[in-house]
């Protein structure tokens, strides 16, 4: 079945950019939000996103779905997945684990998430846009925004 081509036409079809990498490790102790929100705030990045990450987590926090609070699991955790946006104007981002057993949870990383020996990130930086978050008249959160910045 065909796409139907007034929904096509209809799409946003994104803003474009270059984009430059930045590999950190992360140690033992560390927390995982605070250490990306401190490479947000310290490499002043308006738009970017987690291309990999792999690690293990001693402690975990996660905000699961239709969920107002953090969730707290205590344990040795393998970090499965580490995705989302980052930007001085607001990141959003998803963490999933598993433990020793394999079973698997995710939600939104929240503060706590302790690592245990490592955390491997390659981040990806888009210079020529900015996200910021804005509140959206569907839900009223306030969600992504993506605009191309203005050459000096």
């Amino acid at each position: 079945m065909m796409p139907d081509a007034t929904a096509q036409s209809s799409l946003n079809p994104g803003e474009q950019s270059p984009m430059n990498t930045i590999s950190i490790r992360l140690r033992p102790g560390q927390d995982l939000k605070e250490e990306l929100e401190r490479l947000v705030r310290e490499q002043r990045i308006d738009a970017g996103l987690i291309l990999t990450c792999v690690g293990s987590l001693t402690d975990a926090s996660l905000r699961l779905a239709n969920q107002e609070k953090a969730t707290t699991y205590l344990g040795h955790f393998e970090i499965v997945s580490l995705v989302g946006t980052l930007s001085t104007n607001g990141s959003h981002v998803h963490l999933s684990v598993s433990d020793s057993t394999g079973r698997t949870i995710g939600g939104h990383l929240m503060a706590g998430n302790r690592i245990y020996t490592t955390v491997e990130l390659v981040i990806g930086l888009l210079p020529a846009v900015t996200y910021t978050r804005e509140p959206d008249p569907t839900f009223g959160y306030r969600e992504l925004v993506i605009r191309r910045k203005k050459r000096k």
